[in-house]
């Protein structure tokens, strides 16, 4: 192989510090392979815009990457306050609902409005309450249908729209918001590749978004993000249910005990890679590089267990919208991914259940590359499957070559651990010309080099029957 691949793949968030051409075409340049655009902070006309330049400027530098327009989803919030309340530990506060501006009540008790009728139905004495990412903590002490009275455990500002979290209690919100669908609106008119859907918390929410999708004719893929204790019990459903999943750590660190986010990290991964499943891992990768220009040792430490535990994407929030070093953020990764995975792993996952021949057949295809020098595998598809099925081998040294005639499917494979994807138009009724054409666009942009060998998963045409193969080539 002559260019160098990262099998790791890199998803950054869009914002003021890297909307310019100039700082995308040197994020594209360094090797990002997703761009997200984060719906909770974005409105429709910059929206357009930036997925309007992100597709200049990747097809000006023959890169095209994708992009994944992350919907805000179902949330609970606070209401406006006169000024900001400082709460004290022990005292009483109470959460209403369309009672007005937040102040005291008539009781003196402080009191704050909340967007979510059900509140008093859901809640009951005894559960948790945590406002603004965790930093207030109150117990619920009573309830009554006007008004839900806590008790304040960690003190803190209550301040404007604060967000809410509920640790293991059940909520009645809808999958998609009216927000979420206006937003989704223009992602189909604008062809996005992907959409997040925050707070998944079953299947039915899954399917709820894919039939929306389908009605509006758009064939884009669903990551589900998890971030509830609801979402773990419903994990494996989930991931069914989904295009990809994304362990979103920020407010799953606060809805579960901190100290369980590894493990639910570990199997998260194990799980998606066992079912065929993209898996990203986000939230704090680097959260220091937002205001400095190398990263703690803890987050280096960090990002390289994600690459260890071979997660397909590992993705950038704060640290590309708003962050001061955007670029040096993808440099570190890059340098961590180069490092972590030149590291000895298994040839490839022997404990998938492969239960199709044509998926023990792509197990043979990556052994037969394992064994070989500066082997890749060269695949052409139109449903993805042999992209996605390979990836999940996780074939170690193995670069997987995916060749479509679907432009759509080519910016999804990019998602995919260890896929390099490329847009060609197939020679149906010319197989090997298909093949010999592939090989032309690897050598001549520089993936590969004359001498190298390709392990060549196709079908060839024997009578009236189409056989699948099998072939080890050479490149001329």
């Amino acid at each position: 192989m002559s260019r160098k691949h990262r099998f790791t793949k890199i998803i950054f968030t869009i914002g003021p510090a890297t909307e310019s051409e100039e700082t995308l075409a040197e994020l594209i340049k360094n090797g990002v392979d997703v761009c997200r655009i984060n719906m909770a902070h974005a409105d429709h006309a910059w929206t357009r815009k930036v997925i309007q330049r992100v597709r200049k400027v990747s097809q000006g530098m023959k890169r095209e990457i994708a992009i994944m327009m992350d919907v805000k989803g179902p949330e609970i919030r606070t209401g406006d306050v006169t000024e900001t309340i400082e709460l004290e530990i022990g005292e009483y506060f109470d959460f209403t609902i369309d009672k007005g501006i937040g102040g005291r009540g008539p009781d003196g008790v402080q009191r704050v409005d909340v967007n979510y009728p059900g509140l008093a139905n859901t809640l009951k004495e005894g559960d948790t309450v945590l406002v603004d990412n965790g930093l207030v903590r109150m117990l619920v002490e009573d309830v009554t249908p006007e008004r839900v009275r806590c008790k304040v455990l960690i003190p803190g500002p209550m301040g404007n729209r604060r967000h809410i979290n509920l640790p293991g209690v059940r909520v009645d919100l809808p999958a998609l918001t009216e927000k979420d669908k206006r937003d989704v609106q223009v992602g189909i008119a604008e062809g996005v590749d992907f959409y997040a859907l925050s707070f998944v918390r079953e299947p039915a929410d899954l399917d709820e978004f894919h039939d929306y999708l389908d009605d509006h004719g758009s064939s884009a893929k669903i990551i589900a993000k998890i971030e509830d204790q609801q979402a773990i019990t419903n994990l494996d459903g989930i991931i069914a249910a989904s295009d990809g999943l994304m362990v979103a750590r920020g407010d799953l660190g606060i809805e579960c005990p901190f100290e369980d986010l590894p493990i639910i990290q570990r199997r998260a991964v194990e799980t998606c890679i066992q079912n065929g499943k993209p898996v990203i891992i986000a939230t704090h990768m680097l959260e220091s590089m937002i205001n400095s220009p190398l990263p703690t040792r803890a987050e280096v430490t960090d990002v390289s267990n994600a690459i260890r535990e071979q997660a397909d994407c590992v993705m950038l929030s704060g640290e590309t919208t708003v962050g001061k070093y955007p670029i040096a953020c993808v440099e570190t990764i890059n340098r961590i991914a180069d490092r972590m995975e030149a590291e000895p792993f298994p040839t490839l996952r022997k404990d998938l259940v492969l239960k199709k021949p044509k998926s023990k057949m792509l197990r043979s295809a990556a052994y037969l590359a394992s064994e070989l020098d500066n082997a890749g595998i060269v695949i052409f598809t139109r449903s993805g499957f042999l992209a996605q099925m390979l990836s999940s081998l996780r074939p170690t040294k193995v670069p997987l070559y995916a060749f479509t005639d679907n432009r759509a499917l080519f910016r999804q494979m990019v998602l995919l651990w260890g896929v390099e994807p490329f847009f060609m138009e197939f020679h149906d009724e010319e197989p090997e010309q298909t093949v010999q054409n592939a090989f032309d666009f690897l050598k001549n942009c520089g993936w590969a080099k004359a001498g190298d060998h390709m392990v060549v998963v196709s079908n060839v045409i024997a009578k009236e029957k189409i056989i699948d193969t099998i072939q080890l080539r050479q490149l001329s």
